[in-house]
């Protein structure tokens, strides 16, 4: 299985939050590949520099520890992006939805509003 995480599952991962379930940890721990776009990069840098959230390391040092690839953004899922049905307004959440579906890669959230688009979802 291939896996993009959502920001959050990220987070959740890092910290052994435990909302993830044990399934979804055992599901996420033998994945053939983890990604974490840099849209999360992004993302959390953003809330971090407006105080909203401390990170213990950044993002892309979370990834390496955790074994997880990076996946950039291109102009490829820039474009998908810009071409998905507004079911969700959250830029970042949009690019991981393309970006999802441009790699074939399953999307793992708990986003209520991502389950409108025809993504492979793996709910958290």
């Amino acid at each position: 299985m291939r896996l993009l995480l959502d920001s959050h599952v990220f987070l959740w991962w890092k910290s052994a939050d435990p909302r993830l379930s044990n399934t979804l940890v055992a599901i996420i721990g033998s994945a053939a590949e983890v990604y974490v776009s840099a849209a999360t990069a992004w993302e959390l840098g953003l809330k971090e520099a407006l105080a909203k959230l401390r990170l213990p390391e950044s993002v892309e040092d979370g990834v390496a520890s955790a074994g997880f690839l990076e996946l950039p953004v291109t102009f490829h899922h820039t474009r998908k992006a810009t071409l998905l049905p507004p079911h969700h307004r959250d830029p970042f959440d949009r690019m991981m939805v393309a970006q999802a579906l441009c790699e074939n890669l399953t999307l793992v959230t708990h986003d209520e509003q991502i389950l409108q688009y025809e993504v492979p979802i793996l709910r958290a």
